[in-house]
């Protein structure tokens, strides 16, 4: 083998290794933080603790804690951290654009439509006052499959423009931007019609609250994000062509419009499972990939793992924030989520531009 050849291939190894490293760092950092937002909250837990109920090595408060109100929030988190941030990744690579994800697509605004009509048109949100004055959703199933449909509607309609004619990536970025604002206005104009409980249990669900999902709806979540995570890994030397743009990804026998939509389908579907359940949680799409790229880079070999464990630890950080900052009252993590994530996307952007 020429000298020249050894370098190269030693220099690729070291450049694989360093991104491995840093994505299995990543991983170890997601699992740190949920065994310490496991044990954050108003009932204070240990590590110890923590550890001793996860394993049941004894039946206690504890153990109860633990598994019928901590861990189902935690891997709630975690799912939602990696469809959200796995979505954004796909979208910006798909469209050729830095500012898409699920939340700019208007896919969670149609989300918001969806559980607005469900409990405003239908009446399947009644409510009911707890203490301090606070309401909450009780007919959560119906909410959820509606707020599902309309996060699907708003795919279709992205998708559809997207075929039609072969729409450029930043028109469809234009009719996501299009589609957030009437699906905002149609929310708000049942808002007007309704009776004052209704609104807040709308306003309630549109917070984003990663403790109003059970171990059913985790597993429904699971299996579409773990399906689309299969999916968007078997695409990624497909995503790593695209980088190079369309027309060089056509010349290595990219069928560019077919991964195109594809990606955007479920990438969506993985966004509506999430919202659909917990609400509107913003910025995880799209701050998660941006970190990791400004690390890694563009191959998608090792943006889409790394995305996956960046989303679940911004959402676990983020939860962990809004249960502890002013506990007992837990803060709405749409909120933590849009607080941390602005700035620190501002310092992208700055810094992107700094860079060039």
């Amino acid at each position: 083998m020429p000298a020249h050849t050894h370098d190269s291939y030693a220099a690729y190894r070291e450049f694989t290794r360093r991104k491995t490293l840093i994505t299995a760092g990543l991983f170890a950092a997601t699992v740190v933080a949920a065994i310490l937002a496991i044990g954050a909250g108003a009932a204070d837990l240990s590590t110890a603790d923590v550890v001793r109920a996860l394993l049941r090595l004894e039946e206690s408060v504890n153990t109860v804690i633990v598994w019928n109100v901590r861990l189902p929030r935690v891997l709630v988190g975690v799912v939602a951290g990696i469809g959200l941030a796995v979505s954004g990744a796909v979208m910006q690579n798909v469209l050729r654009n830095p500012l898409a994800s699920p939340f700019t697509l208007g896919v969670s605004q149609g989300a918001a439509f969806g559980a607005a009509l469900a409990i405003i048109g239908l009446g399947a949100g009644a409510t009911q006052n707890l203490t301090a004055g606070a309401v909450r959703v009780t007919s959560a199933l119906p909410v959820a499959a509606f707020a599902f449909a309309g996060a699907l509607v708003a795919t279709v309609v992205i998708v559809a423009v997207a075929r039609f004619r072969s729409a450029a990536p930043e028109t469809v970025v234009l009719t996501g931007v299009a589609l957030g604002s009437l699906f905002a206005a149609l929310t708000v104009l049942l808002q007007y019609f309704a009776e004052d409980t209704q609104v807040a249990a709308v306003v309630f669900w549109t917070f984003g609250d990663l403790g109003r999902a059970s171990w059913r709806d985790l597993s429904l979540m699971a299996a579409i994000t773990a399906g689309g995570l299969v999916y968007t890994m078997f695409r990624r030397w497909d995503y790593n062509a695209l980088e190079a743009g369309a027309e060089a990804a056509e010349g290595l026998g990219v069928d560019v419009e077919r991964v195109r939509l594809e990606g955007m389908f479920v990438s969506s579907l993985m966004t509506a499972g999430a919202v659909a359940f917990l609400g509107i949680i913003g910025f995880i799409g799209l701050v998660g990939p941006h970190l990791v790229r400004r690390v890694l880079g563009n191959d998608y070999r090792f943006v889409l793992p790394a995305s996956a464990c960046a989303g679940a630890l911004l959402l676990l950080v983020s939860d962990t924030v809004a249960r502890t900052v002013i506990s007992p009252v837990v803060l709405p993590v749409g909120a933590i989520t849009s607080l941390l994530g602005a700035p620190l996307f501002l310092y992208l952007l700055v810094g992107r531009r700094g860079s060039r």
